[in-house]
């Protein structure tokens, strides 16, 4: 099935298993969810006007009164009008309470990229809530990744934050159908398997990431490709392991430069496993500018397979 197809599964799954489970956001009848509100009705499935900070807070009410909602945010770049419900109630509740209310829900938005959606609808916020203890991210990259990591999100007793690269939902690929086959939060996948350079690949990344991997090959150049699926816990195991086999770090993300994923994954390294480097670090990511509406601006503002073949030569 597709990447959203898959989406749509995890939920119907979930909402059969657990009565608790309910539904609400923005055009929620939109992207699958229409056939979620023809199969629960208006009692789980809720259709919520356009307020953000709003919703959000009515979510987490319902989460510490024993519900366990899923938000539907819509564009990634709408997360900010809800981030002070976020951080400032649902990730520090329990903490403040010590441990007597629980917040299990979950928070899904979804990122452009190339689609001319202009800077208000463009953004990629993960980095943002990575700063921010209590929450967890993840943000897969295949179908199978996406049903078993939405379906462990949902179980979850915390807030987890769901971002899913919009240029994925057409991705098709086998997904399991025992109901109960989860992904663990926390636990990176490799993609590939490689011998002389390491390539970290964030969300959307993967796309051009692999159609680099098969034209570095045709030159002599094994790569792995680790997808870390999981932002926050992030699996920094899995990457200083291949690091171990190839001695070179690229880091593929569509997030802005400054302060995002491959920062820490590179900062992590650099203090944890640098004495497994033979070459520097290198990032490939969006530049510090808003992204542009112009089509031929925005044509090669995220990384490209050549963005990507032309680091790994540079390490090489």
């Amino acid at each position: 099935m597709t990447y959203l197809e898959a989406i749509v599964q995890a939920q119907v799954e979930e909402m059969d298993r657990d009565e608790r489970v309910v539904l609400l956001g923005e055009d929620v009848s939109i992207y699958g969810g229409g056939r979620l509100l023809q199969r629960f009705g208006n009692n789980r499935v809720w259709n919520v006007p356009i307020s953000e900070g709003g919703f959000t807070g009515l979510a987490i009410g319902a989460a510490i009164s024993g519900l366990r909602p899923i938000v539907d945010l819509s564009t990634a770049s709408f997360v900010y009008l809800a981030s002070d419900q976020i951080i400032n109630q649902a990730s520090k509740l329990r903490y403040m309470t010590g441990g007597q209310i629980d917040i299990p829900i979950v928070f899904r938005c979804f990122m452009y990229s190339a689609a001319s959606m202009a800077a208000q609808h463009s953004d990629r916020p993960y980095p943002l809530f990575m700063n921010v203890p209590g929450l967890k991210i993840i943000s897969p990259t295949s179908p199978a990744d996406i049903k078993g990591l939405m379906k462990a999100a949902i179980r979850d007793g915390n807030p987890v934050l769901v971002f899913e690269d919009a240029s994925l939902w057409s991705l098709k690929g086998d997904v399991p159908t025992n109901p109960d086959d989860l992904i663990p939060i926390g636990k990176a996948d490799v993609k590939h398997a490689g011998k002389d350079v390491t390539l970290v690949a964030i969300a959307g990344a993967i796309r051009p990431t692999m159609k680099a991997v098969d034209a570095l090959a045709e030159e002599g150049i094994s790569v792995e490709v680790v997808d870390p699926r999981t932002l926050k816990p992030l699996d920094c195991q899995t990457i200083k392991t291949s690091l171990a086999e190839t001695g070179r770090l690229v880091i593929v993300e569509n997030a802005h430069r400054v302060c995002n994923v491959g920062s820490e994954i590179a900062a992590v390294v650099a203090e944890e496993a640098f004495h497994l480097l033979k070459r520097p670090i290198l990032r490939v990511c969006a530049p510090d500018i808003h992204v542009p509406f112009s089509p031929a601006l925005e044509k090669g503002f995220f990384p490209t397979r050549d963005h990507i073949i032309a680091a790994v030569r540079h390490l090489f």
